[in-house]
């Protein structure tokens, strides 16, 4: 008697494991947690949302002020995603028990950043509704973290939001520590 062979697990292609990001479809947050080689994907979701987000708040006088504009909001995502996945990490199963290793967050909380790619809007002409735009996909983009963190770290709404709450506390005291050590952001660095 011969043995069937192993079908081998089916995966979505990296276009509709965007769009799924984009709907907030809390399966491809699963899916991405367990394949490891989705790790080059959601490199690539950070580098278009960076992109889009360079190109919706364009104000550069140039185009070569423009490509080190985006270069820098390039780079800024990749140490972001790579800094704020170390963090929940260490929050989630450090201090709070919960499971996961640093790769499934970094693959998951990749693809939530999916929906700043909307951030690409800001170059049509919306006056004051870009506001509006700058809020919804704020609002988006935490939406899809918290269902991100919930599945990397196999925990409730409730304890992923803690961690996300947590993680964004403990950000906004480092950037305040930094911020008033180093003078920036308070209008005395030049």
């Amino acid at each position: 008697m011969q043995a069937c062979p192993v079908q081998p697990q089916w995966r979505r292609p990296f276009s509709d494991r965007l769009l799924a990001a984009l709907r907030l479809d809390a399966t491809v947050f699963e899916e991405v947690e367990r394949d490891e080689e989705a790790i080059g994907q959601a490199a690539a979701v950070i580098f278009l949302s960076s992109v889009a987000q360079g190109l919706g708040a364009i104000d550069a006088p140039s185009i070569p002020a423009l490509l080190g504009g985006l270069a820098g909001l390039v780079v800024a995502g990749f140490v972001g995603w790579i800094v704020t996945s170390g963090l929940i990490w260490v929050i989630g199963v450090k201090f709070m028990g919960c499971t996961s290793d640093y790769g499934e967050l970094l693959r998951t909380l990749g693809f939530a950043s999916a929906p700043k790619i909307l951030f690409l809007l800001g170059v049509l002409p919306l006056g004051v509704a870009s506001y509006a735009l700058g809020f919804a996909v704020m609002l988006l983009s935490t939406v899809a973290s918290v269902l991100a963190v919930r599945h990397a770290l196999d925990v409730t709404t409730g304890r992923a939001i803690a961690v996300c709450v947590t993680a964004m506390m403990v950000s906004f005291m480092v950037a305040l520590v930094v911020g008033t050590v180093t003078g920036v952001g308070m209008g005395l660095a030049q």
